[in-house]
């Protein structure tokens, strides 16, 4: 068979990652070292949503760039503060792991609910020392991704999608559609009552 590869083939690729290199610059892990140890001893010990006003200051200080009515939780983890964009009203409900390598824009009224994991970050697995890839997340407003949702890097979410709890987002989410699944598919078309 033609398209089958012999364990023999296989077995001579070899990946060597004592060459790979990050590239992130070492400033830049210096100021991610620095944020974590401001937003750990400074804004985690508050309670949920209690703070907004001084987490957004943290925030800022660091880069973020925040609407005054954004909510974000204390145990959110943010990898790169200066990465985000936060429209009106949207919130990062508790334990949103917020992986920035990447922008991340997050639009108005727009919820990331708790436990989700946004990841704009991977590795190229077709290079042999697998290098760091990014492509940035976009949330359009009025979006509502659900609980514990993995949405993949280079996705936008459009304008009033739903994302169901725990699926996994890979491609593209159209405006105004509700998705679930592993990997999330269309499900239903939105629409608003009243």
């Amino acid at each position: 068979m033609k398209n089958q590869v012999s364990f023999m083939q296989i077995e001579k690729q070899k990946i060597d990652l004592s060459q790979y290199q990050n590239k992130l610059t070492w400033r830049n892990q210096v100021a991610r070292l620095l944020w974590s140890i401001v937003w750990t001893l400074f804004a985690y010990p508050l309670p949920r949503s209690i703070g907004s006003g001084w987490k957004r200051f943290l925030l800022r200080l660091f880069g973020a760039k925040l609407h005054s009515t954004a909510v974000v939780y204390s145990n959110v983890r943010i990898y790169m503060p200066w990465n985000l964009v936060m429209k009106e009203y949207s919130c990062l409900a508790p334990e949103v792991d917020c992986y920035n390598v990447a922008p991340i824009i997050i639009g108005r009224h727009s919820t990331v609910s708790q436990k989700s994991y946004l990841c704009a970050a991977s590795h190229d697995i077709t290079h042999p020392q697998t290098p760091l890839i990014t492509a940035p997340i976009t949330i359009a407003d009025q979006a509502w991704i659900g609980a514990d949702v993995f949405i993949g890097m280079g996705v936008t979410i459009g304008e009033g999608a739903v994302v169901g709890a725990r699926a996994a987002v890979f491609k593209d989410v159209q405006p105004w559609t509700v998705v679930g699944g592993n990997p999330a598919k269309f499900l239903k078309n939105r629409v608003l009552n009243g």
